[in-house]
């Protein structure tokens, strides 16, 4: 789904969790070999690495911040042939004894990482942070790499088509707009979706690794990027120092059942949210009962389907834009005000607003998007049949209406894939440092099962859990509880070792549900800098 990614911004939609066949690049799908020595594998010092060229690029927000450029192979078969660019930056480290790289990624697939690496050094303690060089990094595709991929610039203008498919005529629609963009993709980058996957990118990793002139590195992923350095670590297992793995996807599902997974966990998202809401009857006035509030909901959504407000907030974009409630609870008091103004008094302009904040797609989604679809097609195999995914959109929407249909017209360009998809990567490693893992119980865009089932496959890693969380990227969000863990780890590798018998080795409580907005509230978007850089919209996971 829309990932962290799904990281990126609510404008952003890369997470979680983002065609036809055409004359493009297929390849076999291969096997992915359990350890880089294996015979066949290409070895990371068989591309020629230059030195990194470091120079200031700092903001107000981050002055210290420097950015670099690494050429890589962009196929990793050929490490001497065509060559693409990342681009990088970093924080360097201010004690006298450096702990070395910490490599950090926000999510997507198709988020930039870039401006994480200042966000990192600023949000962990001083004395945490003064011992790493953060380095940041756009995978291949993304962002000020080259090439960045951007498929179909308009793809999500609106207004789209509803994506309940009531009607054969509007899944015809869907349809065809999931096969143009597809066709898009192989018509502008037949050269290059067969190397836009998450085994290359963490082959990438390695030559960063090189180029930083480090043995070993130490990483820092959020939701999609936890499956990013998964697979890293199962490469590469000699080069990991620490790892940090936030808001973990669930390798088992890669990827097709990890978005229908992520269906349900987003609807009970939203009844949570709409059970907020009634909660908050005495500032919302649209009564105590959830559900009716949750009839009121889909109300408005059939409403808006036949006459979209201000021409532009269909029941597609109304969607896209409570979505991002379901990634953080600090965009419920925006929502809610949204909603309210909508039912109480027909007011229109509230909810456009938030469209525009929240949900419109944004200057980056073409590319995050254009990354997204890449990554996740070619990671892993999808039906071809659309009656599969028909009947088990269906079925899904039955029980879980919120995101079903629209998550799956997101996924959809992977049934027109023109490139031939890999097995999925057998993460399972028991020759790790121990690694650490956050989850909350709530996560929607990763839900709380891969997070444990991450954990047994890796051989001594930690399991710290947010009980009763529900926001995704929960770690430097201000629960002391989760940053001390996170401290201490980064500090000198503490993990904590078990909890009550249970499979958590840790459990932290989380925080209180937002409160409603006064009219002396900021409206400055909540979840703060952290959330633009994991973001709504991942789906990848998530």
């Amino acid at each position: 789904m829309r990932s962290s990614s799904r990281v990126h911004s609510s404008r952003r939609r890369a997470a979680v969790l983002c065609g036809a066949v055409v004359t493009a690049v297929a390849l076999s799908a291969a096997a992915l070999p359990a350890a880089p020595a294996r015979a066949g594998v290409p070895r990371a010092d068989a591309a020629p690495v230059a030195r990194l060229a470091w120079k200031n690029c700092g903001t107000t927000a981050h002055p210290r911040l420097q950015c670099a450029s690494l050429k890589v192979p962009l196929d990793h078969a050929d490490p001497r042939g065509r060559r693409i660019t990342l681009a990088l930056s970093r924080i360097t480290h201010t004690a006298k004894t450096s702990q070395g790289p910490l490599l950090v990624n926000p999510g997507g697939p198709g988020g930039s990482g870039l401006t994480l690496a200042g966000f990192v050094a600023a949000a962990l303690p001083r004395k945490v942070a003064a011992q790493y060089d953060v380095v940041g990094f756009d995978p291949r595709g993304v962002g000020r790499s080259d090439p960045a991929l951007d498929c179909a610039p308009r793809h999500f203008d609106p207004v789209r088509p509803d994506p309940v498919p009531l009607a054969p005529a509007v899944e015809r629609a869907n349809l065809a707009r999931a096969k143009a963009f597809a066709e898009a993709c192989g018509r502008r980058y037949a050269d290059v979706l067969a190397h836009i996957d998450t085994v290359s990118a963490a082959r990438d990793l390695d030559l960063v690794r090189r180029a930083l002139g480090a043995g070993r590195i130490s990483y820092f992923g959020y939701s999609y990027g936890t499956y990013l350095g998964a697979v890293y670590a199962r490469l590469y297992p000699h080069r990991v120092r620490r790892a940090v793995l936030d808001s973990v996807v669930d390798p088992a599902g890669v990827w097709y059942r990890n978005n229908l997974a992520q269906d349900f966990a987003f609807d009970d998202r939203h009844r949570a949210f709409l059970a907020w809401v009634a909660r908050h009857h005495g500032t919302y006035r649209l009564g105590t009962d959830p559900r009716r509030l949750r009839t009121a909901w889909y109300a408005m959504r059939a409403e808006l389907a036949g006459k979209p407000a201000g021409g532009r907030v269909g029941a597609a974009e109304l969607e896209d834009t409570f979505l991002p409630g379901g990634y953080h609870n600090g965009y419920w008091p925006r929502l809610a005000e949204a909603f309210a103004a909508y039912v109480r008094a027909g007011d229109t302009g509230p909810l456009v607003e938030a469209y525009d904040d929240l949900g419109a797609p944004g200057a980056s989604t073409g590319n995050g998007y254009s990354v997204y679809t890449a990554v996740q097609c070619r990671d892993a195999r999808w039906p071809r049949d659309w009656q599969r995914w028909r009947a088990d959109n269906w079925a899904v929407h039955a029980r879980a209406p919120f995101m079903a249909w629209n998550n799956a017209w997101y996924n959809a360009p992977c049934a027109f894939w023109p490139v031939e998809a890999r097995r999925p990567v057998d993460v399972a490693n028991d020759r790790l440092p121990p690694v650490l893992l956050f989850q909350a119980t709530g996560d929607a865009a990763t839900p709380y099962r891969g997070g444990a089932t991450l954990h047994r496959l890796l051989r001594g890693s930690s399991l710290v859990v947010e009980d009763g969380g529900g926001n995704h990227g929960i770690t430097l969000r201000g629960n002391a509880c989760l940053d001390g863990h996170l401290a201490a780890y980064l500090t000198d590798g503490t993990v904590p070792r078990g909890h009550g018998g249970g499979e958590a080795d840790a459990v932290c409580a989380a925080g209180p549900d937002p409160q409603p907005r006064d009219a002396r509230t900021s409206a400055a978007t909540p979840g703060g800098t952290l959330h633009d850089l994991v973001g709504s919209r991942p789906r990848a996971v998530d």
